[in-house]
């Protein structure tokens, strides 16, 4: 389990493997200066099962990986993301489609 630290304030434990597709959508869309929100689910916490957050270049964002190894990441994934960080609802975390790539 990797930690997103959100403006050294918000910690949340995500898988390494979400995280590392996560990031890569996050660093594509702060890269080209965009704001957007990102919700999360979060059960474990008492009394918290949703949380969002504003994401801007301006915000202090870490990840932190438990594993060394990266991930392969599947790029159906990170378009699904995409996708959903632009709607009107911003980033959350959908389902992984199956990658076409790991089929061959």
């Amino acid at each position: 389990m990797g930690t997103l630290t959100y403006d050294s304030k918000i910690a949340v434990s995500i898988d390494d493997r979400v995280l590392a597709h996560l990031q890569a959508v996050v660093w594509a869309k702060l890269r080209r200066g965009e704001q957007f929100p990102f919700t999360w689910t979060d059960p474990m916490r008492s009394g918290m099962g949703r949380t969002s957050v504003w994401l801007s270049p301006h915000v202090p964002l870490s990840f932190e990986y438990f594993g060394s190894r990266q991930p392969r990441l599947n790029p159906a994934w990170v378009e699904a993301l995409t996708k959903a960080a632009n709607s009107p609802a911003g980033l959350s975390l959908v389902p992984e489609p199956d990658d076409p790539a790991a089929a061959r």
